[in-house]
């Protein structure tokens, strides 16, 4: 039974890039959370920053993941734990060089053609909505 990282409940998979951005369906890719941390009103699909930090770990992640400068297509399978298709898609637009693919394009792909840093957290702890009335 998967347990909730947060609470240890009863957990369901989140996808931190949701496949609509293009997240795979692939183990690093999840968080395991509960019902109430998955979707109630702490949880990534209602809080921006709860969802943002949870970007930045799986960037992070992969950062320590992928170190060296070039790829081949069956190490992206190793290090990810993919099989060929789910490795073929990561891949599929990227640019191969004679040396393999590059570290940083393959992160970029995997994380939805999207970086994220931690300024982002900032600006969000210093944004304040506007009520109107």
């Amino acid at each position: 039974m998967l347990k909730c990282e947060v609470c240890g409940k009863k957990a369901e998979i989140h996808h931190i890039i949701n496949r609509c951005q293009g997240g795979l369906d692939c183990e690093v890719n999840y968080k395991y959370l509960c019902s109430e941390h998955h979707r109630g009103k702490n949880s990534p699909h209602k809080d921006s920053k709860i969802d943002l930090e949870y970007k930045l770990e799986l960037q992070g992640k992969l950062n320590e993941l992928f170190c060296k400068d070039f790829y081949t297509l069956e190490e992206i399978e190793e290090i990810l734990h993919l099989n060929k298709s789910k490795a073929k898609k990561i891949i599929k637009q990227l640019k191969l060089y004679k040396e393999g693919y590059k570290r940083e394009d393959i992160i970029l792909k995997f994380m939805g053609n999207r970086m994220y840093d931690e300024y982002m957290i900032d600006e969000y702890d210093d944004f304040i909505p506007l009520i109107v009335v």
